[in-house]
């Protein structure tokens, strides 16, 4: 199925499931992200409903005749690929990236090493599995990318479970509390700077990068608390940068969302060593949160683009990695 544009009328986009919710950890995210889609889609005259695979059979969308879906999941079993795979083989085109793309970027150690093939910078790292790490693997962690370091899950968002290690007597915890919602925990060098994100719109060569949104939050702790649930962490777009500085990070996540093979929409984070002003890729979102805290759709208000219209555009994306074969003998 081609892509609606955003110029044809809202009827043409048939009967659209929002997906939301979800069986991940980020299942209260997703349900804050897909409530707002699902209210911005109506409003535009959009057949819109809302559908929690936690709760229903993804059989049910082929079944009620739904022709395109919103994926507003997060996390496991919604931005990792699965789900994308349900849709591929009911043959409903859904928003965001394929089924590859969206399993290589759930996984930051993979993201990484992809990045790194292509000569993409991002921070140095080591890879941790649960239950076979050692004192003296921690002990070489620490001698290899030094402290203060970074600790997460390497398959969750929404900074759930990440930590920033100050000491060598602080690691075991952090890494333990990762190693809880994750069988591999990555760690990750810390970079001291500028916290950036910059969203992109579209696919291939015609997908362009919004303005970036430079964070400052309190004591440079961006948590999930800070993330969504309080207005202490200022959001600055206009990022603030030196434009050329900024026009190079777009060039650079640009190239980080082409190399993954990614589709529709995403989200790179970055980090800008305060040194040496050398930008590092941190992670991509596939499936970026749509909340009243998010930040794809503040960076797409600074170009003009209010938050309904912006859902009308995802929506227009929805597409297939492959087209269902016709039957043999099928009427054209």
């Amino acid at each position: 199925m081609s892509a609606v544009t955003i110029n044809d009328m809202p009827g043409d986009f048939g009967k659209v499931a929002v997906l939301m919710g979800g069986a991940s950890a980020e299942r209260e995210v997703s349900l804050m992200s897909g409530t707002g889609v699902l209210a911005a889609l109506q409003a535009k005259g959009v057949d819109a409903h809302a559908f929690d695979p936690a709760e229903r059979d993804l059989g049910d969308l082929k079944a009620e005749g739904y022709a395109r879906c919103f994926i507003a999941l997060h996390g496991r079993f919604g931005e990792d690929g699965t789900v994308q795979g349900a849709l591929e083989l009911l043959g409903i085109p859904y928003t965001g990236s394929g089924v590859m793309a969206s399993a290589i970027s759930i996984d930051k150690t993979t993201t990484k090493r992809v990045w790194l093939a292509e000569g993409l910078p991002t921070p140095r790292y080591q890879l941790l599995r649960r239950g076979r790490y050692t004192a003296a693997d921690l002990d070489a962690l620490v001698e290899r990318l030094g402290l203060p370091l970074i600790v997460k899950p390497a398959r969750e968002g929404s900074s759930i479970g990440v930590a920033k290690v100050l000491t060598r007597e602080a690691l075991p915890q952090a890494v333990e509390a990762a190693a809880g919602l994750d069988a591999e925990v990555l760690c990750e060098q810390f970079v001291r700077g500028d916290e950036v994100t910059c969203p992109i719109l579209g696919t291939g060569d015609e997908a362009r990068a919004l303005p970036a949104i430079r964070i400052v939050a309190p004591e440079g702790n961006y948590d999930y608390e800070n993330k969504y649930f309080t207005d202490v962490t200022q959001y600055l777009v206009p990022s603030g940068l030196p434009a050329q500085e900024e026009a190079h990070i777009q060039d650079l996540v640009l190239r980080a969302y082409r190399t993954l093979g990614c589709r529709g929409w995403g989200r790179v984070d970055v980090m800008i060593d305060a040194d040496t002003r050398q930008p590092y890729l941190l992670e991509i979102n596939t499936s970026p949160g749509m909340t009243s805290h998010s930040l794809v759709p503040m960076s797409a208000r600074a170009v003009g683009m209010d938050y309904e219209s912006l859902c009308v555009q995802i929506l227009s994306t929805a597409a297939l990695d492959n087209e269902r074969p016709r039957a043999e003998g099928a009427a054209e």
